[in-house]
């Protein structure tokens, strides 16, 4: 009920903010602009300190391992979208990853899937829904989670199901987990934003072209045809 009733009101503002100058993309821009501003004073001041820390503090060895057991639970949920994308050899590479690195790699610490050159093929609900051609809907900045789609933010619930981490029925070893592998995540990301701040006339800008070609990209396996029409973007033919 929550996410139906914020998908609603994106729409309602979507109507809003619509005009004759606005991205057909972006129809939010002004809401996402806002959120956008939030989210880069958040981070500025919490989490980018915090994520630098934890990237000076930890050794390179520790992080390898931390990020190794984040990727190794997200292959299991590969599998799953994959396998719902009729995809065969995505599923089952995704499969044997988990397989492999949890029973010999110590819960996925190691990455000894890759090292056996098993390719990794990395899946959401938001790809398998696009797979299906539901297309992407307006761009959307969300609180602290930052870019998404309409479509992404639907599938969020599911991909919160599906993380393995959601079963863990400890809630403070399940929030710290969690915050973990966010961090994890925001320290890996700290030489990209650093390099943003320094190119990029309009982050905002930058940031919201980057993150729709790379999901189209996603959606597409890498080779997306030519640009659409909004309404008809991210409709992959099945």
């Amino acid at each position: 009920m929550a996410m139906s009733g914020f998908l609603m009101m994106l729409l309602a503002v979507a109507g809003c903010a619509t005009g004759p100058s606005a991205n057909p993309r972006d129809p939010l821009e002004p809401l996402n602009r806002g959120v956008y501003h939030f989210n880069d004073a958040v981070d500025r001041v919490v989490i980018k300190p915090v994520a630098t820390v934890y990237k000076d503090v930890l050794p390179q060895p520790v992080r390898t391992g931390v990020n190794n057991f984040f990727n190794n639970l997200q292959d299991a949920w590969s599998f799953v979208n994959n396998a719902l994308q009729l995809k065969g050899e995505a599923a089952g590479n995704s499969l044997v990853r988990f397989g492999v690195n949890t029973v010999f790699g110590l819960a996925g610490l190691l990455d000894i899937a890759t090292e056996m050159q098993i390719e990794r093929y990395t899946e959401d609900f938001g790809q398998t829904l696009g797979y299906w051609g539901v297309g992407a809907g307006p761009y959307v900045v969300l609180p602290l989670l930052g870019p998404s789609t309409v479509r992404d933010t639907a599938a969020l619930p599911v991909d919160a199901q599906g993380n393995l981490l959601s079963n863990v029925s400890d809630v403070p070893a399940r929030n710290s987990a969690t915050a973990l592998s966010l961090l994890d995540r925001r320290a890996r990301l700290l030489s990209a934003t650093d390099m943003l701040d320094q190119v990029a006339l309009d982050p905002y800008t930058f940031t919201r072209d980057a993150f729709l070609q790379r999901r189209r990209n996603q959606v597409y396996d890498g080779n997306p045809p030519d640009e659409a029409l909004p309404d008809t973007q991210d409709q992959p033919a099945n």
